[in-house]
This record gives C-alpha cells, sequence and structure tokens, in this order.
C-alpha cells in the first residue's frame, strides 16, 4: 500500500502516540558494528561522527555522552516519503508552542523525538490538527 502523499489528509489522520520509553542523541567515533550491542533506534553518519538514538539506560550503561532527554512521539499514519509539507505542518505547530521537533522520517510514519518534559503539551499540539 502506497503511503499518503495529501497533506490534509495526513493531518487530519495522522493520531500522534506518544511511544514509551527516553531517547537521547550521541555523538560517536568509529563504526557502527562497534555500538550495535546498544540496539540504536536510529543512525546516521556525519562527517564529524556517527550519530546515534539510543535508549537512555543504553547511553548511561555504555559511558556515552548527550545534552537531552527525548520523547518519541509517532505519527500513526503511512504517510509517503514524497509528502510536502507533513515536516513544516508539525515543527510549526510544535514551534507555536515552544517545543522543538526532531524529525525522523522512517517508510511507514514519521516520528518526532520532543525534550521529555515537553512530550505531553508537545502531543497535545499534534492532535489539534485530528479535531479541526
Amino acid at each position: 500500500m502506497a503511503g499518503i502523499k495529501e497533506l490534509d489528509q495526513l493531518l487530519a489522520s495522522m493520531h500522534p502516540a506518544l511511544i514509551d520509553g527516553d531517547w537521547v542523541f550521541c555523538t560517536v567515533s568509529g563504526a557502527l558494528s562497534e555500538y550495535i550491542a546498544l540496539n540504536p533506534r536510529a543512525t546516521f553518519q556525519e562527517e564529524e561522527g556517527m550519530t546515534l538514538l539510543v535508549s537512555k539506560s543504553a547511553a548511561d550503561q555504555a559511558g556515552l555522552n548527550y545534552e537531552g532527554v527525548y520523547k518519541q512521539i509517532t505519527l500513526t499514519v503511512h504517510s509517503s516519503l514524497d509528502a510536502v509539507g507533513l515536516t513544516a505542518a508539525v515543527a510549526n505547530k510544535l514551534a507555536d508552542n515552544g517545543i522543538s521537533a526532531n524529525v525522523i522520517a522512517a517508510y511507514y510514519h514519521d516520528h518526532i523525538f520532543v525534550q521529555a518534559e515537553k512530550a505531553d503539551p508537545a502531543l497535545a499540539a499534534l492532535q489539534e490538527f485530528v479535531q479541526s
């Protein structure tokens, strides 16, 4: 089944869900194989180093440094990777509420990582799209 591309349809049917767990972004050097035991939720190789998105507990156990703790909100709608405007709409809605949006687009869904202490207000703000 192909993902939805139409922005109004995406926003009206996305039903954001707060996922259990505390997540942190860490930067490391070396190969991914050195960190696979941490079971990263996501990785991205940058010129400065590899970014790992791992559970807070895994980062703590491995002695990795991080700056903040985040919660995951999944937009439970099958969005197309070619959809235009979803990331902007979500980021703007959260920005209007003083909340940063760290977005990861995957094949089926978009996942927003927000400051842990702002997870409930972020979820409420995103649910406004469905109620409109």
